[in-house]
């Protein structure tokens, strides 16, 4: 894993696999607010995902005056926001009581408290702003298949309800007849169903970059960041890309997997990790106005998430369903350092396209739809750290740089605030916003966080609930 962790990641690379979500592209995809590169701004940023386009909406909205330029090396929401599967869901149960063990009770309630109220702020906000992305709240489910998966969730969960009391999310378990009638899925222990949602997060993206160029967002797409330097004359930082140099005085790397491409520090640190989603069609038998439930199926160590396109969506009663890492080659070890998104990996699609019809919903699929089963297949980059959290925040010792990376492949249920936090934090608004009442301790970056290399010939994920590309 050593190995795999130190390869670099380079730069996003052209013809990436198209996503389901972005067919058709945006009308701001090849957006440049200006024909040439500004040679200065207030603020830059480095990233159009949801991270990046969040951190620039909120810059503006508290402060109109900023000048603030977003630069992509793609098309806009090019990355994991445009690639991922669609679920808002929040799942901390699974990292609970990790989670209390490594940072203690308090960093531990706020993770789940910042999750759920990350997913309730997406769906909330696309509601307010009329972005029409597709958002859907509704339950979810997670389906069990190994017994010591669910006796982990139960006191997991009971835990949760120990410490956090009314406050903590309502979870509740079913055995492995209603998890059959209720939820279709055979052959299980059990489900847990919590609340949970679906969105199109490249329409979402898209929708938060919209608004932030009315309030004056300078994007420049197709503009890579080769390199960033900090100048010794007037302590600006320099932005070298293609198009001619930007100098800031605030940098904000919102590049997740591939952060440790500017910042090499977060070699080793913040790794790559390559994922799969597909999009299908349902069997013959299957509700074709699509499932009212989000799900996750956990099997051992390994899981898949999946979502069911809502009715009056176009390809209304798909399934997307992401996942299948653990039958790539080395169970799963060759897609970590790997930032080919131009292809994927094909024995994990193929598990993906089998699992639903022959697994999980077995008894209820039927016939394949007379169109094929397979409508989208596609890959994306997520970003893990060595300690399982997100770096959000300052750099220690390098003045003006920040960082809103790493997201664990969980990105829907933590960009939008952990954005709102960074956005503070550029700003020096962490008192008036009252950063330390809400925001995790643990998910800051400190000098020790950025000396923890992943070693040995593993990943530590347990403290991601989900690899949710």
């Amino acid at each position: 894993m050593e190995r795999r962790a130190n390869m670099p990641p380079g730069l996003p690379r052209d013809r990436p696999t198209q996503s389901y979500w972005q067919d058709p592209p945006s009308d701001i995809a090849d957006c440049c607010s200006t024909p040439d590169l500004p040679s200065h701004a207030d603020v830059v940023v480095i990233g159009s995902g949801i991270s990046g386009a969040s951190i620039s909406y909120n810059l503006l909205s508290s402060d109109p005056s900023l000048s603030v330029v977003l630069i992509e090396a793609r098309q806009a929401a090019s990355g994991a926001s445009g690639r991922n599967g669609g679920h808002t869901k929040t799942a901390t149960y699974r990292s609970f009581s990790d989670n209390v063990k490594a940072v203690g009770p308090e960093d531990a309630m706020k993770i789940t408290r910042l999750e759920y109220d990350t997913m309730v702020a997406v769906h909330e906000f696309a509601r307010q702003h009329g972005i029409d992305c597709d958002a859907k709240r509704c339950q979810t489910v997670d389906v069990f298949y190994d017994a010591a998966k669910w006796q982990a969730a139960k006191d997991s969960v009971t835990l949760m309800e120990t410490l956090m009391g009314s406050h903590a999310p309502k979870h509740i378990f079913h055995d492995s007849q209603v998890t059959a009638d209720k939820f279709l899925a055979d052959g299980s222990i059990g489900g847990l169903e919590y609340e949970s949602g679906s969105l199109s997060a490249y329409k979402f993206t898209i929708g938060v970059l919209k608004l932030a160029l009315q309030k004056g967002l300078n994007l420049q797409c197709n503009t890579p960041a080769h390199r960033i330097t900090k100048t010794t004359a007037n302590g600006l930082w320099s932005v070298e890309t293609p198009r001619g140099n930007i100098m800031t005085q605030k940098l904000v790397l919102a590049t997740n997997g591939y952060a440790a491409h500017l910042y090499p520090p977060l070699q080793g640190v913040v790794v790559p990790l390559r994922g799969v989603v597909t999009a299908q069609r349902p069997g013959q038998q299957m509700p074709q106005k699509g499932l009212e439930t989000t799900y996750s199926f956990v099997q051992g160590d390994d899981f898949e998430y999946m979502i069911s396109r809502p009715a009056g969506t176009k390809f209304e009663g798909d399934i997307v369903i992401g996942g299948g890492t653990h039958v790539a080659k080395d169970q799963g070890l060759a897609e970590y350092g790997n930032t080919d998104d131009t292809t994927y990996d094909k024995a994990s699609a193929a598990y993906l396209l089998d699992c639903t019809k022959r697994s999980y919903f077995r008894s209820h699929w039927g016939p394949d739809h007379p169109e094929g089963q397979c409508r989208y297949v596609w890959s994306g980059i997520m970003g893990i750290s060595s300690d399982g959290y997100p770096f959000v925040g300052g750099v220690p010792g390098e003045q003006g740089l920040y960082l809103d990376v790493s997201f664990q492949g969980h990105g829907m249920v933590l960009c939008f605030l952990c954005a709102k936090a960074t956005a503070s934090m550029v700003l020096g608004r962490e008192a008036e916003d009252n950063l330390d009442a809400w925001f995790p301790t643990c998910y800051r970056v400190s000098r020790e966080r950025l000396h923890k290399r992943f070693a040995g010939s593993k990943l530590n994920v347990s403290r991601a609930p989900e690899l949710h590309l």
